[in-house]
């Protein structure tokens, strides 16, 4: 017979393969009761995966770019840089998406959850003209501003053309996504990103490169893959949502504007977008600081570094995005204590993993900047990125659960004002004392993030135990 110590992990492993099964096949599921775990486990996994093919996508890219070059390198980070601006926009409105569909979903209201999604595309795609087409006009100029060389601009503003262009496609697939999983489909929002992704990672070397009758494009065939990867995985999520079988399904009926329900998105929403306009305008200063004390040398390796710091961040963002599902849909199901447990399990889930990616930034940066440079200029500033910002990883995998959990509670208020603090009253000011009055140059701008990232994780946790977002109506 088989000892205690063998059939226990035996029988737990059973049990996990069984969860995992679960969270692929894409049945819809009742998150609001049952096992804690088990629900945090069955969103989190598809979750996190689609954030994993995000990651790909990102240093799918760095890679092939790097080897055209610094300038070319340079200017797609500082594109980057910019485009987070739509990035934010189309997060912002995702988040109200996710939290008004997973608080209809929770309350059992599959008519008022589908409302709110279709609302929230007609709201996406007024805003992103109004932000795209300037984008495409003043590509040069915004590269300038950025502080880029006249010899990154002259290579590299095509890219900048094309991405600023297709930002349609990065709004829709952001805030679609955000969609499936307010109404907790997560597999299907995994889906349509691996999608997305693999698409671009096919294009990517044969529209730089060239193959057979393809044409080598240089730095513009990654935009050209890019952007027709995004449109292929926004077609995927059309499909499902016009034929799909999910909680939330469109008809042609839903194109009709249904202003209240716009209001009180862009309620939820512009408090949102501001979170995360105030982000990404500090990563924009702390990108330009970076050119400007380290010129294209610096900027390169940090935008190296930055991709492969993104690489694990965006996992440990996907286990957070759990947390918003489950405090939306138990809110809504008026569990406010079930919504905290599990915003406490997430948070743990993501402090190990965060952790554990520390300590190999700590020991491998070198090994895994080699992949991607061979200046040995660059990799230096690479590997003091990797190594530097990894230092905070813990806090950041808390900090961000607990402000994805207000945002979930559709309560953006909070972590927009954490973050205006912490960043444009903390971090720029210590990135520029740091950087050009203490001369530290570029690992003045590093140290800077680490040190910021952690007090919002302490500042969310603080208010997140004051417990008010359980009082938020939307």
């Amino acid at each position: 017979m088989p000892s205690t110590t063998t059939a226990l992990p035996a029988s737990k492993l059973r049990r996990l393969y069984t969860v995992i099964k679960q969270s692929m096949n894409g049945e819809a599921r009742d998150y609001t009761q049952g096992s804690i775990r088990k629900a945090v486990i069955l969103l989190a996994i598809p979750m996190v995966l689609e954030m994993c093919m995000e990651s790909v996508f990102a240093v799918v890219d760095i890679f092939f770019v790097s080897h055209l070059g610094k300038h070319a390198t340079s200017t797609v980070g500082l594109t980057e840089s910019v485009i987070t601006i739509v990035y934010s926009l189309a997060i912002g409105i995702s988040m109200a998406a996710t939290a008004m569909v997973a608080r209809r979903v929770g309350e059992k209201d599959a008519a008022a959850a589908t409302r709110a999604g279709m609302q929230a595309i007609l709201l996406s795609l007024g805003i992103t003209v109004l932000v795209s087409v300037p984008g495409f006009i003043f590509s040069g100029q915004i590269l300038r501003l950025m502080g880029a060389e006249e010899a990154a601009i002259q290579s590299g503003v095509g890219y900048t053309h094309i991405i600023m262009a297709g930002s349609l496609v990065i709004m829709l697939l952001f805030l679609i996504n955000g969609i499936f999983r307010g109404a907790g489909d997560a597999m299907m929002a995994m889906k349509s990103l691996w999608l997305a992704n693999i698409c671009n990672i096919i294009l990517c070397p044969l529209l730089i490169r060239g193959w057979g009758p393809i044409p080598a494009f240089g730095l513009q065939g990654a935009a050209m893959a890019t952007t027709i990867g995004r449109g292929i995985g926004v077609a995927y999520q059309l499909y499902h949502l016009f034929n799909g079988r999910g909680m939330v399904r469109f008809t042609l009926k839903h194109l009709k504007p249904d202003w209240s329900v716009i209001r009180s998105l862009v309620n939820i929403a512009w408090p949102g977008t501001l979170q995360f306009l105030i982000g990404s305008g500090s990563w924009i200063v702390l990108a330009s600081l970076v050119v400007q004390t380290g010129r294209s040398d610096a900027s390169a390796g940090y935008q190296i570094g930055i991709r492969i710091v993104m690489f694990f961040l965006l996992p440990a963002w996907g286990l957070s995005n759990a947390a918003a599902t489950l405090v939306g849909q138990n809110l809504g199901a008026g569990q406010a204590e079930r919504a905290v447990l599990s915003v406490k399990r997430t948070a743990k889930y993501n402090a190990v993993f965060m952790g554990a990616v520390s300590i190999i930034f700590l020991l491998f940066a070198p090994w895994i900047i080699s992949f991607f440079t061979k200046e040995a200029s660059v990799a230096a500033y690479a590997i003091d990125t990797v190594r530097i910002v990894s230092s905070g990883f813990v806090f950041y995998g808390i900090g961000m659960v607990y402000a994805n959990a207000f945002n979930g509670a559709g309560e953006t208020r909070i972590p927009t004002i954490i973050n205006f603090f912490a960043y444009w009253c903390f971090q720029v000011p210590l990135a520029w004392l740091l950087a050009k009055i203490l001369h530290f140059g570029p690992v003045g701008v590093f140290a800077a993030i680490p040190i910021a990232e952690s007090s919002t994780a302490v500042i969310a946790w603080l208010l997140f135990r004051q417990g008010k977002w359980k009082l938020k109506k939307i």
